[in-house]
């Protein structure tokens, strides 16, 4: 570790509209109240974050880096110019835990090149809280992010995921957007084998929290509207 270079701390925030301090740590706002220089998707919903963390904080003091899908692959190493001033940086999600299924992860490599030390911090993440709670292979998973979107190629993929899971014993995890998650459960049921087990696993940490693990052959008797909530999917073939 290098004394004269700030770090850069990995904020996770909450994974819905619920009070943070629920569901994170004392320790996340302690960091937020000694950071200033913030690297996030959103500039609106991350100072919302902050000052829901750490109301006394004054926001015009706040420099934000905007990093989401627009952002020019050139403009990255420039946002970690102040960990190399000396200042902390702080990787900020939109949800969850940053650089997981998140845009961060390349600031963490640059991070990583540049001798800047990186600093997890503990909150939730969606994936993992899915994971736990679904009954399925906790020692041999993958995560798959999004399936393609156009049917028949889905339907391939689900099946190669489901072969996967059986010939490994692994549990196969993969997301959706959030407006096409009832048509991602009827593709499961349509493409999967009766015996395989499913996770469904909605609005985690949320009051509305519905998490449930049944096979193919229950689930087509099983009503549940996903549209627009956040949803993890996993499958296993035991």
């Amino acid at each position: 570790m290098n004394g004269s270079k700030g770090k850069l701390y990995l904020i996770p925030t909450r994974l819905g509209d619920n009070a943070p301090l629920d569901v994170l740590p004392i320790s996340i706002k302690k960091i937020i109240e000694a950071v200033d220089d913030y690297i996030v998707e959103n500039e609106k919903t991350a100072r919302l974050f902050i000052k829901k963390i750490s109301s006394n904080k004054p926001q015009p003091s706040l420099r934000i880096s905007i990093l989401n899908k627009f952002t020019e692959e050139n403009e990255l190493p420039s946002y970690l110019d102040a960990c190399l001033e000396g200042k902390h940086v702080g990787l900020l999600s939109e949800a969850g835990c940053p650089a997981i299924a998140d845009p961060g992860a390349e600031i963490v490599k640059i991070a990583h090149q540049k001798g800047i030390q990186v600093v997890p911090l503990v909150g939730p993440s969606s994936i993992l809280l899915a994971l736990m709670s679904s009954g399925m292979n906790g020692q041999n998973f993958a995560f798959n992010g999004y399936l393609p979107i156009e049917k028949s190629e889905k339907k391939s993929k689900l099946k190669k995921l489901e072969r996967l899971s059986f010939e490994q014993g692994q549990a196969q995890i993969f997301i959706e957007t959030p407006y096409r998650n009832n048509n991602m459960l009827e593709d499961i049921c349509a493409s999967l084998k009766e015996n395989t087990r499913v996770c469904v696993a909605c609005d985690i940490t949320l009051p509305t929290e519905y998490i449930k693990t049944k096979t193919v052959k229950e689930w087509k008797h099983i009503t549940v509207d996903l549209h627009k909530r956040p949803s993890i999917f996993i499958i296993q073939k035991d």
